[in-house]
C-alpha cells in the first residue's frame, strides 16, 4: 500500500465547530495509526465570507486539540490558476464544454422540468455546440441502466443512478472554479489517499468522482461519518450549548479530555470510555466507525474531564488553570496564594470536573482578607457561633506545630470539651477560613494556609 494521506479542509467562514473538531481528530488518527501524512488546507475560495479570523480560529483550535499537521497548511484560493487549468484540460480531453445558457434561459429550462414533471438538471443543450467561451461543464457519463457505485469505508456500498449525475459547472462564467473542481483538484494533487469526512459530504462524492474519472486519477478511498445530534437528537447547533471548539475550550475543558471523548463520539472499541491519545493512534480503525449519528452527553464529557483533571501534572494543571482563577477573582492573585492554591489542587480536583469548577472551588486560597461569605456561610456564622470560634482561634494560637493532625487532635480536644460533636466545631471553622460550606478536609485547609493566615481569618469573624 502506498503511504497513506488524510486532510482536514475546512472552510474559514466560521468557528471550527465540534463536528469539525472531531472529522479532524479522526483523519489524524488514521493517518498516525498508519505512519502516514496528516495535511490541512483551507478552503477559502467564498471571498466573501472568508475571514482572517476565522483562519486564526482553526488553527488554533486544532492546536489547542493537539492535532499537528504535516508541512504547511494549503490555501485553495491561492490555487485557483492551477483549478481553471485542469478544467480546461478536460474540454481539450472532450470531458468537459463549455455553455452559454444564460441565467435567463436555464430558469425557463427549470420551470418546463417541473411542469413536465421530467429530471431535474442541465439538460445538456450545449454539449456539442462546440462554444469556446461561457461556463465548463462536465460531461457527465450516461450509460443506460446503470449505477455509480462508491464503496465507502463507513456506509458500505452506496450507489446513484447515473441518470441523477447532470453536467455540473467547473468553471464559472468569469473563470473561477467551482468548489467541487477545488476539492478534487487539490486532494489530487496534495496526495490524498483517504477523504474522511461528514456523511452531509456524501452525495458530493459521486459528483466529485465523475472529475477523477474523467481526469484519469486515482480515486481516493471515502469514508463519510455520521453527523453529531445535540441530546434531543436534532442535528448539533447552537441552541444545545457549546458548537465551537474554542468555546469548550473557555468552559473549562481539557485538549486530552476532548480528543478522548470525541473518539468515543461515533467511534466504539469495547466498553472503555477512557482511552488515551497513545492507545487511540494504536488501535484506531475506521471499520470501528458506527453508521449512527451520534448524540452529544455534556454529563459524559464532564466525567471524561474529571479523570483528566485528576491524572494531570500539577504544574501543567495550575498553568491551565490560572486564567479561570484570575477570571473569577478579578484580579491576578499573589504568590502566596498561588502557593497555597497548589498545595490544594490534590484534594480540590478530586471535587470538580471542570477548570472553571476548580477556579471556583480554589478561590478561597487566593482571595485577600477579609473573606466575603457566601450566603450560608453569613447564616452560620452567628454571634454564639464567632463566640466559639473565638475560643478555637486561641486553641489554635497555642499549637507549636500547625498540621493537619495535630489541628484536628486540637479540635476533637476542644469539642469534647464543650461537649460539642466535632462537625458542630468543624463547618464553623470552615466558613470562616474559606468563606463557603463546602470544602475539602478543613484540617487540611488550614495547614495548607498556614497558622498566621488561619489565625487573621479567624480574627475577622470572632
Amino acid at each position: 500500500m502506498s503511504k497513506i494521506v488524510t486532510r482536514f479542509a475546512p472552510s474559514p467562514t466560521g468557528y471550527l465547530h465540534i463536528g469539525g473538531g472531531r472529522t479532524a481528530l479522526f483523519n489524524w488518527l488514521f493517518a498516525r495509526h498508519h505512519g502516514g501524512q496528516f495535511l490541512l488546507r483551507i478552503e477559502d475560495t467564498d471571498r466573501a465570507r472568508s475571514t482572517q479570523a476565522a483562519v486564526d480560529a482553526i488553527l488554533d483550535g486544532l492546536q489547542w486539540l493537539g492535532l499537528d499537521w504535516d508541512g504547511e497548511p494549503v490555501f485553495q484560493f491561492a490555487r485557483m490558476n492551477r483549478h481553471a487549468e485542469v478544467a480546461h484540460d478536460m474540454v481539450a480531453k472532450g470531458q468537459a464544454y463549455f455553455c452559454t445558457c444564460t441565467p435567463e434561459d436555464l430558469e425557463k429550462m427549470r420551470e418546463g422540468q417541473k411542469s413536465g414533471g421530467g429530471h431535474m438538471g442541465y439538460d445538456r443543450r450545449c454539449r456539442d455546440k462546440g462554444h469556446t467561451s461561457g461556463v465548463v461543464r462536465i460531461k457527465a457519463p450516461t450509460p443506460l441502466n446503470h449505477d455509480m457505485v462508491i464503496q465507502d469505508s463507513v456506509q458500505g456500498e452506496v450507489k446513484v443512478p447515473y441518470t441523477q449525475l447532470d453536467d455540473m459547472v467547473l468553471l464559472r462564467s468569469d473563470g473561477t472554479p467551482t468548489y467541487m473542481l477545488s476539492v478534487v483538484v487539490d486532494d489530487h494533487d496534495m496526495g490524498v489517499t483517504h477523504i474522511i469526512r461528514g456523511d452531509d459530504h456524501l452525495t458530493n462524492a459521486f459528483r466529485q468522482r465523475m472529475i477523477y474519472d474523467a481526469m484519469g486519477w486515482e480515486v481516493p478511498n471515502f469514508s463519510h461519518i455520521p453527523l453529531i445530534h445535540g441530546p434531543d437528537g436534532a442535528k448539533l447547533s447552537k441552541r444545545h450549548g457549546a458548537v465551537g471548539l474554542e468555546a469548550y475550550r473557555d468552559m473549562g475543558y481539557l485538549p486530552e479530555a476532548m480528543r478522548n471523548y470525541l473518539l468515543r463520539l461515533g467511534w466504539g472499541h469495547g466498553d472503555t470510555d477512557i482511552i488515551s491519545t497513545e492507545e487511540a493512534v494504536r488501535i484506531f480503525d475506521l471499520k470501528d466507525v458506527g453508521q449512527s449519528p451520534s448524540r452529544m452527553d455534556f454529563a459524559k464529557l464532564a466525567n471524561v474531564n474529571a479523570h483528566y483533571m485528576r491524572q494531570c501534572d500539577e504544574d501543567r494543571l495550575m498553568t491551565l488553570l490560572l486564567p479561570f482563577v484570575e477570571k473569577a477573582l478579578g484580579e491576578k492573585p499573589d504568590a502566596t496564594g498561588l502557593q497555597r492554591l497548589k498545595k490544594g489542587l490534590h484534594d480540590l480536583k478530586e471535587r470538580a470536573q471542570t477548570l472553571i469548577e476548580l477556579a471556583q472551588a480554589g478561590l478561597f486560597y487566593v482571595r485577600r482578607r477579609p473573606l466575603v461569605m457566601d450566603e450560608q456561610a453569613g447564616k452560620t456564622l452567628d454571634e454564639p457561633t464567632r463566640a466559639l470560634l473565638k475560643e478555637m482561634r486561641q486553641t489554635l494560637a497555642n499549637l507549636n506545630e500547625f498540621t493537619s493532625a495535630t489541628i484536628e487532635a486540637a479540635l476533637k480536644e476542644f469539642s469534647a470539651q464543650k461537649a460539642l460533636k466535632l462537625g458542630k466545631v468543624a463547618m464553623p471553622l470552615r466558613c470562616a477560613i474559606t468563606g463557603a460550606t463546602n470544602s475539602p478536609s478543613i484540617f487540611h485547609v488550614a495547614e495548607i494556609l498556614g497558622k498566621e493566615e488561619t489565625l487573621a481569618r479567624l480574627g475577622d469573624v470572632a
